[in-house]
């Protein structure tokens, strides 16, 4: 997907970056880091899922449960009760078709309903999250920045020297300006043993006055500091 979007072969895409149960999608952070890409925009997705069976199949026959981890971490407590062995796969809808693809009737797949109607398969039990308050946020990434016109959130990343209250210092930038920092994320630095990177998200725009000045101090703390992109923060 990031591919995709860095190589010019489509315009955009919608990367999930965390979920209200399972939490970070580290991977994607990694790969936010790794392209020069920029992000534009979320959304808070409401997440529903399915639990999916052959046509034939019937719910005490199933065994194992197949799915991408985080959807399988959503409904852990609903496998858990039930005996059922999750087992991890690449993709939810990746899951139906591979399981289409099998004609096992012990398997099931954890997806929407969307994936069980394309694939023409049945679903033994919907809403199976372990938590109603289920959401999936998304970034739209693109290759150019925009300037948000609404409110906005920015993100960015940093790295600092390993010595006493360094994160202190960073954060402290912030707070002394009254930004809200809604999210900090951190992440192993690759090739640098026991040294991390710094994610933070904040309401606000780099293009405002006051954030301007909490970057430029930030700057005096952090060794490297990218940020991710200034994008309307979402409001349902």
């Amino acid at each position: 997907m990031f591919d995709a979007v860095a190589s010019g072969s489509c315009d955009a895409a919608l990367a999930p970056i965390e979920n209200s149960l399972a939490g970070s999608i580290h991977q994607n952070y990694d790969l936010l880091l790794r392209h020069n890409l920029h992000i534009v925009g979320e959304y808070f997705l409401r997440v529903q899922h399915c639990l999916i069976s052959m046509p034939d199949a019937k719910m005490e026959d199933i065994k194992k449960a197949i799915s991408h981890p985080q959807a399988l971490g959503q409904c852990a407590g609903y496998l858990r009760a039930r005996g059922i062995k999750p087992e991890q796969v690449y993709d939810t809808a990746g899951s139906v078709k591979m399981l289409k693809e099998s004609g096992a009737l012990d398997v099931a797949a954890i997806a929407s309903r969307r994936a069980a109607d394309i694939y023409g398969m049945k679903i033994l039990q919907e809403g199976i999250e372990d938590n109603p308050e289920n959401y999936t946020r998304f970034l739209a990434i693109q290759q150019e920045a925009k300037i948000p016109e609404v409110e906005a959130k920015t993100s960015l990343v940093f790295t600092l020297k390993n010595q006493p209250g360094a994160l202190f210092k960073a954060l402290s930038v912030f707070a002394l300006r009254d930004l809200d920092l809604t999210k900090i994320e951190s992440r192993p630095l690759q090739g640098k043993p026991w040294e991390y990177l710094f994610y933070i998200d904040f309401l606000g725009s780099i293009h405002d006055e006051t954030a301007k000045r909490a970057l430029d101090h930030l700057s005096e703390y952090a060794l490297t500091l990218r940020v991710l992109g200034s994008y309307p923060k979402f409001k349902s």
